[in-house]
């Protein structure tokens, strides 16, 4: 996700409303988007464009969540690589630039989180190359580079509900699926929340770029696909009605949450490349880089896609502000933070800039809604620190009495 078509979320250069709400009413709880997940936490599958070192250390902080919220159930992890980001990538014209380059999939900070959370959630990288046409299989990709979509098979066959899949990088890793057994996807995917693109069109986004066949394979499935887009028709840092972006002002969050948190945090926004990444969970960064990590502002675009994922609520709380609460959790006294999912017909061109239109029909597509941006916005900088410092993080080796 980039704003300007320059760099990854600009870490290099900058650390009809009444239609759809009638739109949104006329779908209710039974539509696929707004019905609620099972009580005891929802299976999801976590495609993410995660690297070692970080592309964006944004990336580590939001699988976080994918460990630590209540309500989700963290079956995998399918790593989104794109060949032309594991080394320095610079054109002349500055378009989608990443000179930090000489990365590989971010299966150590898997590991890491694995270790903090005391789980065994499996990991594998997904193909390295862009398809060659929407319909592609890359059946020519070599193994260790489809393990990922073999991941997923086997996790919507073993689970005994249907599965939702969360996208945060291209959306070659579900297209390529689809391509090879799209009666399985079908058949065992309750939704896909696919966080990419640009409303209304205009902007070419990040993910987008990385693989256009996929996106336009996606946006042309039968599959149901809740689309949460990074731009607006300017770049990915506007704040828009259907866009997901928000700024953190600084991450001093990081003084907040437990200390193994800390470590975790730190050795990513440190790019550290120090192989017992596993050592450096146990031994607290110098006051100088908290000092330095919490002086940075921070690019969020997924904060939405998991409290949807994980069924839980943005509220204005009297007298303590802007609150992630689990939707049973939600007081009379707590004002809502307005977002929905709204249903939506979608109509994208091969370039992978795309059209939507409410309706109130049956559709198989929906798309994020905030009433009010800046609210939203205000709301999350508020909340987003207080969810963080209450996630438990117990330390990595406790021991022995």
């Amino acid at each position: 996700m980039a704003g300007k078509r320059l760099s990854r979320r600009g870490f290099m250069g900058a650390a009809g409303a009444a239609g759809w709400l009638a739109a949104g009413a006329a779908a209710g709880a039974d539509s696929p988007a707004a019905s609620a997940p099972p009580p005891a936490g929802t299976p999801v599958i976590d495609i993410t464009d995660l690297y070692h070192p970080p592309q964006d250390p944004g990336d580590n902080v939001d699988l976080v969540a994918a460990y630590a919220l209540p309500g989700v159930d963290l079956r995998a992890v399918v790593l989104d690589v794109t060949e032309r980001y594991r080394k320095p990538h610079v054109t002349a014209d500055g378009a989608y630039n990443d000179p930090l380059g000489g990365r590989d999939p971010g299966f150590i900070p898997v590991h890491q989180l694995n270790c903090l959370f005391q789980r065994d959630v499996p990991a594998a990288a997904a193909p390295f190359l862009p398809m060659r046409a929407p319909e592609d299989p890359m059946t020519d990709a070599s193994p260790f580079q489809t393990a990922g979509i073999e991941l997923m098979f086997r996790v919507l066959r073993e689970s005994p509900v249907p599965v939702e899949i969360v996208s945060f990088g291209s959306a070659r890793p579900l297209a390529v699926a689809y391509n090879r057994n799209p009666q399985l996807l079908r058949e065992k995917v309750r939704l896909i929340h696919l966080c990419a693109g640009a409303a209304p069109r205009g902007f070419l986004e990040w993910n987008v770029n990385l693989d256009v066949h996929a996106f336009v394979r996606i946006l042309r499935s039968d599959l149901p696909v809740a689309i949460y887009p990074c731009g607006t028709e300017k770049d990915a840092f506007d704040l828009g009605p259907h866009n997901t972006f928000w700024r953190l002002p600084d991450f001093s969050l990081i003084r907040r949450v437990t200390p193994p948190l800390r470590r975790y945090l730190a050795y990513a926004f440190e790019r550290s490349a120090r192989p017992d990444f596993l050592a450096a969970m146990e031994q607290d960064p110098p006051p100088e880089v908290v000092d330095r990590i919490a002086a940075l502002p921070h690019n969020v675009w997924e904060t939405d896609v998991w409290m949807r994922a994980a069924n839980h609520r943005l509220v204005r709380r009297p007298g303590a502000g802007g609150r992630i609460v689990p939707a049973g959790e939600v007081k009379p006294d707590d004002a809502p933070v307005r977002t929905e999912l709204l249903p939506c017909t979608i109509d994208v061109d091969d370039d992978g800039q795309f059209d939507f239109a409410p309706t109130d029909k049956p559709s198989n597509f929906s798309i994020f809604y905030r009433a009010d941006p800046q609210a939203h916005q205000a709301a999350l900088i508020e909340a987003l620190p207080e969810l963080y410092a209450g996630f438990a993080v117990n330390e990595p080796f406790p021991r022995r009495s």
